[in-house]
């Protein structure tokens, strides 16, 4: 008698995965977890410069789609979620993975951070989820999940943090009211915080790596965290075992945030 396998459990699932800039990013470790549990992925790029580095990526998860995404370039977010419309026609999983701070505002204490500055920090990491809510909770036809990264310095100040904190402070209280609006659909939403990673963001933070050196002394596991990890905490919050969980930030950080 032949035994039969059960399926695994993000097989058909479809996944729009938004902030890969290289095998380094937080967002390539999703996609690879979702994929790795049979889901089908749909993948974006930055721009032409970030191409490819990029397409290999896709290729070798077998991205159904693969479009160019600036959210800061009108139209380009609607273009995106037209496309998983006409080709895919809903949508399970959608992971927001995107932080933009210019240099100065960024590396600078948050009473020098310019007007300009900081809007254009709160819209790119924060508000451009909300706009990707808008749009993919459509398509979430039979309840979904959605996440968004973020980072203890949302909640304690980490002093070379800066303007990112206020910013990932908002975009963890925007998951907890979206995840309120969009509960009655069976749409869960995640803020997820990462310990720190040696990604091309947090490479733009002063002092980094006198961060990462700091968790790994911490954490009560004894090292730091990798993109993999983020991945399949995620792959885990978007299949039916997580059924009742939704809202709360998910510290993937090795316990670093339960220590004084």
């Amino acid at each position: 008698m032949t035994e039969t396998r059960p399926r695994p459990v993000l097989a058909g699932k479809k996944a729009l995965v938004i902030g890969i800039a290289n095998e380094d990013s937080i967002a390539y470790g999703c996609a690879k977890a979702f994929r790795e549990l049979e889901a089908e992925l749909a993948l974006t790029y930055l721009n032409e410069k970030a191409r490819p580095h990029v397409a290999p990526l896709a290729e070798s998860l077998g991205a159904k789609l693969f479009m160019p995404l600036d959210v800061s370039q009108p139209g380009q977010l609607e273009a995106v979620f037209e496309r998983v419309t006409r080709d895919w026609g809903k949508l399970d999983i959608l992971v927001h993975s995107i932080a933009f701070a210019p240099k100065a505002d960024l590396q600078g204490g948050l009473l020098d951070c310019s007007a300009e500055g900081f809007a254009k920090a709160m819209d790119v990491s924060c508000h451009s989820f909300v706009r990707m809510a808008r749009l993919a909770a459509p398509l979430m036809k039979d309840g979904g999940t959605m996440f968004a990264m973020s980072y203890v310095g949302a909640n304690r100040v980490v002093p070379t943090y800066n303007v990112m904190g206020p910013v990932k402070a908002a975009l963890e209280a925007c998951c907890r009211y979206l995840a309120y609006e969009l509960g009655p659909r069976k749409i869960r939403v995640h803020p997820i915080s990462p310990g720190p990673l040696k990604t091309r963001a947090a490479s733009g933070l002063k002092d980094f790596d006198v961060l990462l050196t700091a968790a790994a002394k911490r954490a009560p596991v004894g090292e730091l965290v990798d993109i993999m990890d983020v991945g399949f905490t995620c792959a885990y919050l978007a299949t039916p075992y997580a059924r009742r969980l939704t809202g709360d930030t998910v510290y993937v950080d090795g316990g670093v945030s339960i220590m004084a």
